[in-house]
């Protein structure tokens, strides 16, 4: 019996996975947008099938342009529940440059994690052909760190900053069902702790003590890959979604952004 429900629960586990890992909103091409911030939006034509849309947070026109910084969000809903992270960069110089990820808001066709690399080397190439590699930050935010460090792994850029990131996808499924070879089973990896390896500018993390999602403890692992140059900020109390609520956060981001 008891191995009956294990089987059966792991069956469910794996037809169930993409729904646990990935939380999107759709939305249709004619959405139209409220944010507060200055923006402009591109909606890209991957194939006859697929558009990839990008939403560009610009500057204030009495803010001289500094950088750009490409902005992978976490896996709920879509580009409008991260807009107001932006002002954290856009008052500091830097555009934010975010994509949703298939099935996210207007990005549409399969979502694979080959995808999700493609679709960020492609608008790693957009912002090229407008700003010098160098004036370019990747960040990445829960589940969008792994695509920001896959990125950051191949291409040149000032700097890495991942906040709440994880060790991969199959390691975090282990802590939360310890039960199952989450190794064998996940089909999307993510592996954070490889692509680190090959990162050759500065990396900055930021994880809260208090993160019920991505512990802690589990993000802890990713701390001896580090190099002198990177740097491990930990805010202690905060928890998954709230770091920009601390003022460490800022006074760290602030000292980044200014480097």
């Amino acid at each position: 019996m008891v191995l009956a429900i294990y089987a059966v629960s792991g069956i469910v586990l794996w037809h169930l996975q993409e729904k646990i890992l990935f939380h999107p909103v759709p939305l249709s091409a004619a959405h139209t947008f409220r944010f507060k911030q200055p923006f402009n939006e591109w909606l890209i034509p991957i194939n006859d099938e697929s558009k990839l849309h990008l939403v560009r947070f610009t500057l204030n026109k009495n803010i001289p342009r500094k950088g750009i910084v490409l902005y992978f969000h976490g896996n709920r809903q879509n580009i409008e529940r991260y807009a107001r992270y932006s002002d954290a960069f856009t008052q500091k110089g830097y555009e934010v440059w975010m994509i949703d990820y298939p099935g996210f808001g207007k990005t549409t066709g399969e979502r694979t994690e080959q995808r999700m690399y493609d679709d960020a080397s492609l608008v790693y190439a957009i912002a090229t052909k407008s700003i010098q590699a160098d004036c370019i930050v990747i960040y990445g935010k829960s589940l969008g760190t792994g695509i920001a460090s896959e990125l950051a792994s191949r291409k040149t850029c000032r700097r890495l900053i991942l906040e709440t990131p994880y060790y991969s996808i199959p390691s975090l499924a282990w802590f939360h069902f310890p039960l199952y070879p989450t190794a064998q089973m996940s089909r999307f990896e993510f592996p954070v702790h490889r692509y680190l390896a090959n990162v050759q500018v500065p990396i900055s993390i930021f994880h809260g003590t208090y993160d019920r999602i991505i512990p802690y403890h589990h993000t802890l692992k990713l701390k001896p890959l580090l190099q002198q140059k990177d740097e491990f900020i930990t805010i202690p109390k905060g928890a998954h979604n709230n770091l920009s609520d601390f003022s460490i956060y800022h006074q760290k981001l602030d000292s980044l952004l200014s480097l």
